[in-house]
């Protein structure tokens, strides 16, 4: 026995209503979308990271992974050496920035040679300086992403933080083991600052 056409159409409309309201209630309770990792994190991890933290990164290293200059900062407490490059991976770039441990003789040999005062502005070096430092380890090293870059994908990638510090500005999410610091602020990263793993157990 065949149903009559109207109650065909309210049987029809009531099982498009009762598939659309349990498709409605799945999508409520799907948690948010799961952050990817940060592009080139897991390269960098074994090429600049796990180095770094280990106090064997050296010059030479980070300079044959992508070629930069190399800049001498006159500084009042002394000069620094500095590297600059630039890193891209999935379409986001990222500049770099590195300071290299320099002894209180070769301090006094760069201003030197320069013939820098403490107080002028930073200059480049030569390609020639660039590779005779090249062996120098490095005391610091931050990457600032040029794009925006969610907190939820530093977690993706370094999983959570084992301290987090308020600042003036956001707050600072620490990986001791990995001798990371990030720099958050509004749900967005605004800098990773890297030193040997060392310094942050002292």
């Amino acid at each position: 026995m065949s149903l009559p056409p109207l109650r065909m159409q309210h049987w029809l409309l009531f099982v498009v209503i009762a598939i659309a309201f349990f498709a409605w209630g799945g999508w409520l309770m799907r948690g948010p979308d799961k952050a990817e990792p940060l592009p080139g994190m897991a390269q960098w991890q074994q090429q600049i990271l796990a180095p770094m933290a280990d106090g064997k990164l050296s010059l030479a290293q980070l300079n044959a992974l992508k070629a930069g200059e190399l800049w001498l900062k006159p500084r009042l407490d002394g000069p620094q050496l500095v590297f600059r490059s630039e890193l891209a991976a999935g379409g986001q770039r990222w500049k770099l920035e590195a300071v290299l441990v320099l002894n209180e003789r070769e301090h006094t040999s760069l201003m030197a040679a320069t013939g820098l005062k403490p107080t002028d502005p930073e200059q480049p070096l030569s390609a020639a300086m660039l590779s005779e430092m090249g062996q120098h380890s490095l005391v610091t090293l931050a990457l600032r992403p040029e794009q925006p870059v969610s907190s939820e994908q530093v977690i993706a990638s370094f999983g959570a933080p084992r301290l987090r510090l308020e600042l003036d500005s956001g707050e600072g999410w620490v990986y001791p083991l990995q001798g990371l610091t990030a720099h958050v602020e509004n749900e967005h990263l605004l800098l990773l600052h890297l030193v040997p793993r060392s310094t942050l157990e002292k």
